[in-house]
């Protein structure tokens, strides 16, 4: 597989009528969006930690169901923007919402309507698309705390249908796929039917090792890191060497990165290279190198790199 190919190959599209659509998952941080992603689509299209603001830009993961293509558009989570590249993740899941033919508001039921959420709900009220709700972590919630949730956020906004979910478990997860396969427009695929992200491999490549280095530092490692593709060369052997550049602000940043002896890089790229090797079915070789770029968060081409708008001013 090599770097400009999508996560998979063309194959027709079935018989008779069929239905497509663009669908926005929208919420705040840490309400479980990617996770939910990956469990409509099948796959692992989007990465997912603890640490909040995880996802930057839209990224697209795409399932198939019945007659239906459905285009899930994993946006970052809204929240009240402090930095230029909080404003530029805002202004792309506001972005992705508007293109959307239906919006999916995902809400941490035990977290409820405080702070974002609310916000969020203020903010969906003018706009035009068709609405769902969709109330997340429904196996930590009693019954009657999730009626109550799903009636105040109604009262809010006029969501067209509401389903409880587990992303964890994939509870509920089927009746949200049954509804959006038969109400979205009909018409032709966007995108050949094994095909589940528009996401590049180089992209994707970076995201997994983001993730891993998000999953082994989230504490230690501030939120100011970025992971860039830099190299990607199909080998004779059938293998790929893949070299990647993580950016970080300050020398203290690289040192906690490299950790002790390079025991902390070399895990990351471990991990890292493991999930790839099973994503592309080939052998990964992977060097992962660390560099000092202060304000790296006010660099345009950095912005570009990660699909998002730089913000002026």
């Amino acid at each position: 597989m090599t770097e400009e190919n999508d996560i998979a190959d063309s194959a027709a599209e079935p018989a008779g009528p069929t239905h497509s659509g663009f669908v926005a998952l929208i919420g705040p941080t840490n309400a479980g969006k990617s996770t939910l992603l990956n469990r409509l689509v099948g796959a692992k299209v989007s990465i997912v930690s603890h640490k909040v603001q995880t996802t930057r830009a839209v990224i697209r993961g795409i399932a198939t169901h019945r007659n239906a293509q459905i285009v899930f558009m994993d946006t970052p989570g809204i929240f009240k923007p402090r930095r230029r590249l909080d404003r530029a993740m805002v202004t792309s899941a506001w972005g992705g919402a508007k293109d959307a033919d239906v919006i999916m508001l995902l809400i941490d039921s035990e977290r409820g309507l405080r702070g974002d959420a609310d916000a969020i709900l203020e903010g969906l009220k003018d706009v035009p698309q068709r609405k769902i709700l969709a109330l997340n972590k429904i196996d930590r919630v009693k019954r009657e705390d999730l009626l109550a949730l799903a009636a105040a956020a109604n009262e809010k906004v006029a969501f067209d249908q509401t389903f409880m979910v587990s992303a964890e478990n994939g509870s509920g997860c089927d009746d949200v796929m049954d509804h959006l396969a038969t109400t979205l427009p009909e018409g032709p695929w966007y995108y050949p039917e094994d095909q589940i992200s528009d996401l590049p491999m180089r992209q994707l490549a970076a995201e997994i090792t983001r993730e891993k280095l998000f999953l082994r530092l989230h504490q230690e490692l501030p939120y100011a890191s970025h992971v860039e593709t830099e190299n990607w060369e199909e080998r004779k052997d059938g293998s790929v060497r893949i070299e990647q550049v993580i950016y970080v602000e300050r020398d203290s940043q690289k040192k906690i990165t490299l950790g002790k002896n390079g025991e902390t890089i070399k895990a990351i790229s471990t991990a890292s290279r493991k999930e790839l090797s099973q994503i592309l079915e080939q052998t990964v070789h992977l060097f992962l190198f660390v560099k000092v770029r202060e304000n790296w968060g006010d660099d345009p081409e950095r912005f570009r790199e990660m699909g998002l708008e730089f913000p002026r001013g």
